[in-house]
């Protein structure tokens, strides 16, 4: 396996400092919402069924053949302030196809075009589907919700409506780690994702632990989204949610980046708890809080129809097709004359907060005006 040095690699270094997917960058630079990352679903096929997923609805056995890439790829480039790309599904190695012939090509024009990458995966597969990417890819980012492989058994194939035998999901789970630890050896940024619900809120200091042995380079926290195969699980308490936190941040390596994503949390909150774990969080070595930029910095598009999302979460229509519209026309529809937009297309440069997603708004804040609120700093 080939090792990447830092010669080979030419972009400015990720870091708690520059995390160019948060769309607050953005937001500071250009006085706006701004079209900046461009996510594509490049497969609705899967080799799990995991109880939280958020698109598993999508799921199938069977797809139907791609939009030519030639029609993706002058998409992209007509985004003036381009800044990143997501690769997502799925699982996006699923077809080694759509490894040589779809990811391969982005993740290289990406490299060439000076954006960063990012492609999840849950790492299950061969490891040489994973090695294609290693010259070219900036962010192999994978979803670990578990403490033993009898979690990743109950929780990855909960849905898949019918029995999967215990011995398939520890060959898996185990390929999974190894696959890690080799690939993180290799020079890949590894970033894996936890999210908190009623399974995993208790359990974030051994996750951490695991994720920390697994060579990963950077621990995500989000909370998990109501949607699709998650939109009946129960929903933890703000409470809850905080004590989680906080417990986590007491146990964590501190020499890892941790990452917080859409937290339920605001500096315009009154309750006095929320705004102490506010300030920790902001306080706290190596550990940044990244707004969403679903629909405040970027779009999703789907390979097979084409059509362009504004969140891959959220139960909102196609806003455009890439068949006849320009990503930046999309985004511009989206932002400016969307109402769904307006209820939460709050900001707060002082909290460094771009205010609410649909879903946590859903979630936690039903009949919450965002936008007349302030910050109490």
């Amino acid at each position: 396996m080939t090792v990447i040095q830092r010669s080979e690699w030419p972009l400015k270094e990720l870091s708690p400092s520059y995390d160019p997917w948060d769309p607050l960058l953005s937001l500071r630079k250009f006085g706006r919402n701004t079209l900046t990352s461009v996510e594509m679903t490049v497969t609705n096929l899967c080799n799990m069924r995991c109880e939280h997923c958020a698109v598993g609805d999508s799921l199938v056995m069977r797809e139907p053949d791609m939009i030519p890439l030639p029609l993706m790829l002058k998409r992209l480039d007509e985004v003036e302030h381009l800044q990143t790309i997501s690769i997502t599904g799925g699982e996006p190695t699923f077809r080694k196809k759509t490894v040589d012939e779809v990811i391969v090509p982005l993740l290289k024009y990406a490299r060439e075009r000076g954006i960063r990458s990012q492609i999840n995966s849950n790492l299950t597969l061969d490891i040489g589907r994973y090695e294609k990417l290693l010259p070219y890819l900036d962010v192999m980012h994978i979803s670990f919700n578990y403490t033993s492989v009898d979690d990743f058994h109950e929780v990855g194939f909960a849905n898949s409506g019918h029995p999967v035998p215990r011995e398939v999901a520890v060959k898996m789970y185990d390929k999974m780690i190894e696959n890690s630890q080799l690939l993180s050896k290799a020079g890949m940024f590894i970033s894996a994702e936890t999210m908190i619900n009623y399974r995993t809120h208790h359990k974030l200091p051994e996750i951490h632990r695991l994720i920390k042995e697994m060579g990963c380079r950077r621990h995500e926290v989000h909370p998990m989204y109501a949607a699709d195969f998650a939109a009946n699980l129960p929903v933890v308490s703000l409470a809850e949610f905080r004590t989680a936190i906080h417990d986590l941040l007491d146990y964590r390596d501190q020499e890892m980046w941790m990452l917080f994503g859409t937290l339920p949390f605001f500096a315009c909150n009154s309750d006095a708890e929320d705004r102490k774990l506010i300030n920790r969080l902001h306080r706290e070595r190596n550990v940044t809080v990244r707004n969403d930029p679903d629909g405040r910095n970027r779009v999703n598009v789907n390979m097979f129809t084409g059509d362009v999302f504004v969140t891959d979460f959220a139960a909102i229509p196609a806003f455009g097709n890439v068949s006849h519209s320009q990503l930046d026309d999309v985004f511009s529809e989206w932002t400016n004359n969307h109402p769904l937009n307006q209820t939460v297309n709050c900001h707060c440069d002082a909290a460094a907060c771009c205010g609410p997603n649909l879903l946590v708004a859903d979630m936690y804040y039903k009949n919450t005006d965002f936008k007349s609120r302030k910050a109490i700093l």
